[in-house]
């Protein structure tokens, strides 16, 4: 393979990567995935493959495998899937993981397109993909499923005309979609998901005639600050999407673009670097303290990201819980806060063997010589709410001088509403799921009402 983005001209000889190519095809817009889906199959040597998983509660999954032969004939196949527990976890474990590496072992197959269901999350096939371990099938080592194919490419379909609503509203997945029973995700949560791992955009436009420009306007100041790198293209009644098209939209995505990272809670929150300006009144806001946080006030003034904010994600130090970092991340009218590793400064020897230099690096660039490394930030995409009000409100959150002097035995007195034992939650918060899989340990979750 030869890399001619080499610096200095100079040309660079990369070693081959023989794993099959998957390119990921998300969004809440089933009709726009599959206009997507099989534009991209009209490749030769391209196996497109869906998931129906409106019945996974019954333990029963429709799979559909549909590819081009090479004089243009179109094939398809249909399978219905019984799975011993229903649920989504075990339609990637016994179904999709082993199926991507049988794909990979036939010689016709040069491309594989996952046109995903519209409740999945686009990161987590790439995580399972990347973790799960896949045994029991003859002639195939146990390994993970990223041994035979890699993640070139996440598309996600975005409707001009509801996208916006769904990533700032406070529905449920259930109220919009068939999921499973004891699935409580938000649709903002998927919708700002989807975008947020995408590497290229399409955005099914609506009739010219009955849009509003400045609400389009709006949308794209939010989705070039949600995938700042992304190329996009706009699908119109009068413009269809085409297999070239597409194609071009996949070779305009930057090498350095995310093709399936998995980004960690101590990880820069603000990558791709978008743009600070605001926009249509669309803005990041960045909030930074090396003070811990009064868990309490925190409650309350959280409040704020629940109005008027398309999504917040960040780390926060607690005053009562001074070891372990604890992510934040809210989309629309749902928030979030679940374990995100422990600081540096807590760890033990061993713990530090494990951390990657880059983390290391940004430690010690904020180092200080009593609390280590613990520190808040916090990014919030605001797109109707009041920039200053939702920073000032995270500054009362803060320790007061008074109570940052007294010390940790203060600290550690506080009632804490984010507590793994907390006996008294109020009404709105809830234990849940550990978040994304990445961490461990209960969830609190706080809805808007």
């Amino acid at each position: 393979m030869v890399d001619h983005d080499a610096v200095d001209g100079q040309m660079r000889f990369l070693p081959a990567d023989n794993r099959t190519p998957v390119i990921l095809v998300a969004g809440l817009d089933r009709s726009a995935l599959e206009r997507i889906g099989d534009a991209l199959e009209a490749e030769t040597g391209t196996v497109q493959v869906r998931h129906e998983l409106s019945g996974v509660d019954d333990g029963r999954v429709v799979r559909t495998l549909s590819w081009r032969e090479p004089d243009g004939r179109h094939r398809t196949g249909i399978s219905e899937i019984r799975l011993a527990h229903g649920c989504v976890s075990c339609t990637l474990r016994e179904d999709l993981l082993p199926l991507l590496r049988r794909l990979h072992r036939r010689s016709s197959v040069r491309r594989i397109v996952l046109t995903l269901d519209p409740i999945l999350e686009p990161d987590r096939i790439a995580w399972s993909i990347d973790n799960v371990i896949v045994d029991e099938q003859p002639g195939i080592p146990a390994a993970p499923t990223s041994d035979d194919v890699r993640i070139e490419a996440t598309i996600a379909a975005v409707s001009e005309d509801e996208w916006l609503d769904h990533a700032t509203g406070d529905l449920m997945l259930a109220e919009i979609r068939d999921v499973p029973h004891d699935d409580e995700r938000t649709v903002a949560q998927v919708a700002v998901g989807q975008v947020d791992f995408a590497d290229a955009l399409v955005v099914a436009g609506c009739d010219p005639t009955v849009r509003n420009s400045w609400e389009s306007a709006r949308l794209m100041a939010v989705l070039k600050r949600l995938a700042p790198k992304a190329p996009m293209i706009f699908e119109l009644p009068q413009r269809p999407l085409t297999p070239l098209l597409v194609e071009q939209l996949l070779a305009a995505i930057p090498r350095t673009s995310r093709r399936g990272r998995i980004d960690g809670p101590h990880d820069p929150l603000l990558a791709d670097e978008p743009s600070l300006d605001p926009d249509c009144g669309v803005t990041w806001l960045e909030f930074h303290s090396d003070r811990p946080l009064h868990p309490g006030r925190l409650h309350d003034a959280i409040d704020t990201l629940l109005d008027g904010v398309v999504c917040a994600r960040g780390r926060l130090w607690l005053a009562t819980q001074p070891d372990e970092a604890l992510w934040l991340e809210s989309a629309g009218g749902g928030l979030r806060v679940a374990p995100g590793g422990r600081w540096l400064a807590a760890m033990d020897d061993a713990e530090l063997d494990s951390v990657t230099p880059e983390r290391r690096a940004l430690g010690a660039l904020r180092w200080d010589d009593t609390h280590g490394d613990r520190h808040s930030s916090l990014v919030v995409l605001v797109h109707r709410g009041d920039p200053d009000h939702v920073i000032g409100e995270l500054h009362t959150a803060l320790l007061t001088d008074v109570e940052f002097a007294a010390g940790q035995s203060l600290w550690l007195s506080f009632d804490d509403p984010f507590g793994r034992f907390h006996t008294d939650p109020c009404e709105d918060v809830e234990v849940e799921i550990p978040l994304a899989e990445r961490n461990s340990g209960p969830d609190v979750t706080k809805e808007q009402p």
